[in-house]
């Protein structure tokens, strides 16, 4: 099997990144499948996508013939049986390990013999899913940034149950959609870029918690003085605080460490809803339009 092979591609999960890879897929000429459990789920990534892929039309990124294009190639499922042809699978759904473990199974039994299994987890390192597969060789973490329409770099990692084969066949297919595939030739939680960010994140809630300065004023700091594109509170907000949680759930799971838990703010707003942008308020307060609510820095 080669990069060329790969004819057809499947996201599961329909969340933010979920969707979003689905659509780069779509823009870059492949039909893909969003697969997700939830109907109102993939009606609900319908309408995102509508919306974002005509805000940039409008700014000129694509024209509106592409636009239609790439959705025409884009099918929208709950039944996971319809992936039965996809030669590249890329996994988004929550992060806990058994949900994904649980998925792989499922796959495995309906997908091709060649077909890639890929998680895009920055948290769970693949080997811990491919214990799950009988064909571990073609399982492998493809991690993409959020939001995924944007950011151009890509992480893929290479477990020490992965083929050559499988990491150099996704290594090609991620420069055939247009992004920036780095590989990490080995495993290790959190990869590159978010090991850099969490340790910056970790200090930002110790920085909050212990009353140094307010949210605004760190993420302030971080954009005026070290240049950052956005602080890591409103990070956070747009990633969601869940997605948060659960990966400091699942370090603390793994390592037995108590500075692995989550942060106490983090668990509070995570038990009153407060998820972030997706929910209308995390750190900061959110319209419906996903615009901050009486923020003028």
């Amino acid at each position: 099997m080669t990069s060329q092979s790969i004819k057809q591609v499947a996201v599961i999960g329909s969340g933010a990144m979920g969707s979003q890879i689905a659509m780069v897929c779509a823009l870059a000429g492949y039909p893909v499948i969003l697969h997700d459990i939830q109907q109102e789920s993939l009606e609900k990534a319908k309408r995102s996508l509508e919306e974002q892929m005509e805000k940039r039309v409008k700014k000129g990124r694509f024209t509106e013939e592409e636009a239609k294009k790439a959705f025409a190639r884009l099918m929208f499922t709950t039944a996971l049986e319809q992936l039965k042809e996809a030669d590249m699978v890329i996994e988004a759904i929550v992060e806990k390990l058994e949900a994904k473990k649980e998925l792989f199974a499922k796959l495995e039994d309906i997908v091709q013999p060649h077909t890639i299994l890929a998680t895009n987890s920055s948290t769970i390192v693949s080997s811990k899913i491919a214990e799950a597969v009988s064909r571990p060789e073609n399982v492998c973490n493809i991690h993409f940034f959020n939001p995924a329409l944007v950011m151009e770099l890509v992480e893929v990692v290479k477990g020490p149950h992965t083929s050559e084969e499988t990491a150099e066949i996704s290594m090609a297919f991620i420069r055939s959609i247009h992004k920036t595939p780095v590989l990490l030739k080995k495993e290790i939680s959190g990869f590159i870029a978010n090991r850099l960010l969490g340790k910056l994140v970790d200090e930002a809630l110790f920085l909050l918690e212990n009353g140094y300065a307010t949210h605004e004023e760190i993420d302030l700091v971080c954009t005026k003085a070290l240049n950052h594109p956005i602080g890591p509170f409103s990070l956070m907000d747009l990633t969601g605080l869940d997605v948060n949680y659960f990966v400091r759930m699942q370090r603390f799971q793994e390592s037995g460490d108590e500075r692995d838990r989550p942060s106490k703010i983090v668990q509070e707003k995570v038990e009153k809803g407060e998820l972030g942008r997706k929910a209308g308020k995390g750190f900061y307060e959110y319209n419906e339009q996903g615009q901050k609510v009486g923020v003028t820095t």
